[in-house]
């Protein structure tokens, strides 16, 4: 899931917009925009956070810059615990032709300190919107840890998987009754990526107008 790589197989894909929501870091968003700017694929700079509750939350940015001043912050809440390379693998950072141009040395994979009570208007301060992710997954999600999405929370949709069983969730939460529900392919692996089957009506083919789209949905209460 290199920006090079990644970018040109969503190209034959078909799809038109793309979010790359590393976790607990933005570092090769940069990249993989100026990768989707030779070929025409609009990529939207993101993170997949890990809260302070093991929550998994998809956060999105207008641009580039706010993402990586989000970025170094998430970073800098993050226990100081060095990666170990020989058991979790390298965290390279890339240009848009996949050369090495630099390494994380903090391990990704832990939590940050940042809570999901906080996270909305953290994100918001930055320019962008959250939404917390595979809500109906029984590991890193809102639901699994916590047992429940609440109005304080601040979000205004939620992401699921295409597996989900909407109905019993919506059925077990009140709150998501009439929710904007995200189903994005989460993909790991370039062979998990799916073709574009999902559409949003936005102003334009662009990260600030999907931004605005999501900011504008109408809060959960």
């Amino acid at each position: 899931m290199t920006p090079y790589n990644l970018v040109n197989m969503s190209k034959l894909l078909g799809l038109d917009i793309i979010a790359l929501t590393d976790h607990n870091s933005c570092e090769n968003c940069a990249s993989a925009i100026k990768a989707g700017e030779k070929i025409g694929l609009t990529v939207i700079p993101g993170m997949e956070l890990c809260t302070s509750e093991e929550v998994h939350v998809v956060c999105l940015f207008p641009d580039a810059e706010s993402a990586m001043k989000f970025s170094d912050y998430v970073i800098s809440t993050m226990p100081p615990v060095k990666n170990r390379p020989e058991i979790f693998g390298e965290q390279l950072i890339m240009d848009e032709y996949d050369n090495v141009i630099g390494s994380q040395e903090k391990l990704l994979t832990l939590a940050s300190s940042i809570s999901i009570s906080d996270i909305c208007t953290t994100v918001e301060s930055y320019g962008g919107v959250c939404y917390p992710a595979h809500i109906d997954r029984n590991s890193y999600s809102v639901l699994s840890n916590l047992g429940m999405i609440t109005e304080d929370m601040g979000f205004n949709a939620v992401e699921m998987t295409a597996d989900a069983d909407r109905n019993t969730l919506i059925s077990m939460h009140p709150i998501l009754e009439g929710a904007t529900i995200f189903v994005d392919s989460d993909a790991h692996y370039l062979e998990n990526m799916k073709e574009a089957e999902n559409v949003i009506d936005v102003s334009e083919n662009s990260a600030k107008a999907v931004i605005n789209y999501i900011k504008n949905l109408t809060k959960l209460k």
